[in-house]
């Protein structure tokens, strides 16, 4: 009987031991875009350790000339953060791209107008000067989506690419809206002391915002790791959502010059802001939204963007953790 029980401890301490000494997987994941307070639960997640739980050692890129969509698609990087519209263009080009957790429940694009304009509903924007980032994009597929739903068209409005200037543009008058991030520029004027009118796409319709994408290779290659890189992913979303203030903490150290911003309540608006989209839903965190996806490709049909027939590949909640 003793041996029985020596020879048990020891399996389970050899069993331990190959846990401790196995090697963390090295992910480097690109966001895309400059550090920002938008990107706590990334940051929060390395912090926390919820990523080391997973055995995952994460390294972020924030390089702007990352190519997600398509180092993503032809595996040349596992993981990646997108919108929803981009994972079915890439689809359309024959990359077999995966969305595997959702980030953003609500879409967060808008169209911005100062009160003063007098515009306040979408039917007012007729033969208005209308500035958008560029005519492609999720901000794009916003304003076509809403477009849509009030019955209005591209024709109907004066639309000029104008690129990220359009606060600047809104308030000297050289435009009369501007289509958004919904949680960037209103929270900005708003500090600033602008009295505004938002047309949110979320509040009009639901669609894919951000998430997490692999490609169909690396579920059927190594479906553990997407699970692990999924559950350290929502895990982050949640607590951030739960804790904004230790989240905000956290950015500091990732945001250059956010511990010695002048207005700090206003970054701390956005944070709050951002974890807004974060919204649990009926489903849960992480979880995508099949009427969401369907609404996403009929507006992109319409477009001449998305010919596909069938959506059901290009997303999955098999890796997402049940609440």
């Amino acid at each position: 009987m003793k041996n029985t029980i020596l020879y048990i401890m020891i399996v389970v301490l050899l069993a331990a031991a190959g846990i401790c000494s196995a090697e963390a997987d090295q992910i480097t994941l690109p966001c895309g875009y400059v550090p920002n307070v938008q990107f706590a639960p990334l940051y929060a997640g390395i912090e926390k350790g919820f990523f080391a739980e997973e055995n995952i050692e994460l390294t972020l890129d924030h390089s702007m000339e990352t190519d997600v969509v398509a180092l993503v698609g032809a595996g040349r990087i596992p993981f990646g953060i997108c919108s929803g519209e981009q994972v079915l263009l890439g689809r359309e080009q024959g990359l077999p791209l995966v969305y595997i957790t959702n980030w953003y429940q609500n879409y967060p694009v808008g169209i911005l107008s100062l009160k003063e304009s007098g515009i306040s509903t979408l039917e007012d924007l007729k033969g208005k000067r209308i500035g958008i980032p560029m005519l492609s994009g999720a901000s794009y597929i916003g304003l076509e989506a809403m477009l849509k739903l009030a019955g209005l068209s591209d024709s109907d409005l004066k639309l000029e690419s104008v690129g990220y200037t359009q606060a600047e543009l809104l308030v000297t008058g050289k435009i009369d809206a501007a289509v958004v991030y919904t949680i960037n520029e209103p929270v900005q004027l708003k500090a600033l002391g602008y009295d505004t009118v938002l047309f949110s796409a979320a509040d009009m319709t639901k669609m894919v915002g951000n998430g997490m994408v692999t490609n169909e290779k690396m579920i059927k290659d190594d479906p553990d790791l997407v699970s692990r890189m999924v559950r350290a992913f929502v895990k982050s979303i949640r607590w951030t959502s739960e804790n904004p203030e230790e989240a905000f903490e956290i950015c500091k150290k990732y945001v250059d010059g956010l511990a010695d911003a002048e207005n700090p309540e206003l970054q701390m608006q956005v944070l709050i802001a951002t974890t807004d989209y974060f919204d649990d839903g009926p489903l849960g965190f992480g979880f995508s939204d099949p009427e969401a996806w369907n609404n996403m490709a009929a507006v992109m049909k319409d477009m001449g963007m998305y010919s596909g027939s069938d959506i059901s590949s290009a997303y999955t909640n098999e890796f997402v953790p049940a609440e």
